[in-house]
């Protein structure tokens, strides 16, 4: 079995499904992992691999990353930001902005910025996440994207997760980089021929020659002496 972990915000379901296709012999198994816990999934070995959201400690990992995620800044309802399609950073210096991690994670966060207190920046994709009732977020321009990269413990690699990570780059099933591509495959026993084999006709001097009995009665053959 090959188990992974991924943070709120990544959507692991398209990898899922192409590993199935390809690899049905070994089963994958999913769960999310708070942004605190990420690494520590992948060291105690509850997972193999992980989406983590950067930055993690690289010490004994493997990290390859894959793309950066859309920041947004998330308000109360009924806040200005409403009324634009995105907002710039440094028209919001007046802000009160709150520490996410000092909230217990971002879905406390947002229940706390729909009562009132204050913004967040959160990326995109954990905001549409948790859609919390009474907040209304915008794209932030003049913030630092976030990163989501794919990690396991260097000392632990391994054909399987070799091939899971081909798949999360969109390798082929062909890539001569897979290790499916390079095994050996089973020779397959050669069909039956299933043509059917030709009677041979007489030749035409056999299908014409006279026959000696032909116009004899029944008492016409010589009999033998007695």
């Amino acid at each position: 079995m090959l188990r992974f972990s991924y943070v709120a915000g990544v959507t692991p379901g398209k990898w899922i499904r192409r590993w199935e296709e390809r690899m049905p012999d070994i089963a994958v198994e999913a769960f999310m992992a708070d942004d605190s816990g990420q690494e520590q999934a992948l060291r105690d070995g509850s997972a193999d691999l992980g989406f983590v959201r950067l930055p993690v400690e690289r010490e004994g990992l493997s990290v390859i990353a894959l793309y950066e995620e859309q920041p947004v800044v998330v308000a109360p309802k009924g806040h200005e930001i409403s009324v634009f399609e995105g907002v710039d950073a440094a028209d919001l210096t007046a802000e009160t902005f709150l520490d996410v991690d000092e909230l217990g994670g971002p879905a406390m966060a947002l229940q706390v910025v729909a009562s009132g207190a204050g913004l967040v920046i959160l990326p995109m994709s954990v905001a549409r996440h948790f859609n919390v009732k009474d907040t209304v977020y915008r794209p932030l321009s003049g913030a630092d994207p976030t990163q989501i990269a794919v990690a396991w413990l260097s000392e632990s690699t391994d054909e399987v997760i070799e091939e899971f990570i081909g798949i999360v780059r969109g390798r082929t099933a062909q890539s001569s980089r897979q290790p499916s591509a390079n095994q050996e495959k089973p020779k397959r026993e050669p069909k039956p021929d299933r043509r059917a084999v030709p009677v041979k006709k007489p030749k035409v001097a056999q299908r014409y020659a006279p026959n000696p009995d032909k116009g004899r009665g029944k008492g016409s053959r010589k009999k033998g002496k007695r």
